[in-house]
């Protein structure tokens, strides 16, 4: 089981996971929501359904969609996978860089020769 979960949260692993199936499976999703949201607050339906490449319409409904998705990527895959992460694989404790270490030996050893 643990060789499983180093697998699962290796961290490439987990970032082509978030590119393929994120961008697959909500791409179309997000669009329909976005073209319905659009419409829901004030704006026709043929504004944004007839919407070709360089309107304004196209560029809105492509920057909210983008906007949407990259919301739904954060806070449902990458905050739970860090969090994850943290907590099966935490941080070493950072040590004592070897120069001051170093330092506070040659002050003890001044010390030692004072006193």
């Amino acid at each position: 089981m643990s060789g499983f979960k180093n697998f699962i949260l290796r961290g490439n692993l987990v970032d082509l996971a978030v590119a393929v199936i994120i961008g697959g499976a909500f791409g179309s999703v997000v669009a329909a929501f976005t073209a319905w949201l659009t419409g829901a607050v004030g704006g026709s339906d043929s504004m944004f359904a007839n919407a070709k490449e360089g309107d304004f319409a196209f560029f809105l409904n492509a920057l909210i969609s983008f906007l949407i998705l990259a919301a739904v990527v954060y806070f449902f895959v990458v905050l739970p996978y860090t969090k994850a992460k943290e907590r099966f694989f935490p941080s070493p404790e950072p040590g004592t860089p070897p120069d001051i270490t170093l330092l506070t030996e040659i002050r003890d050893l001044i010390a030692a020769q004072k006193g």
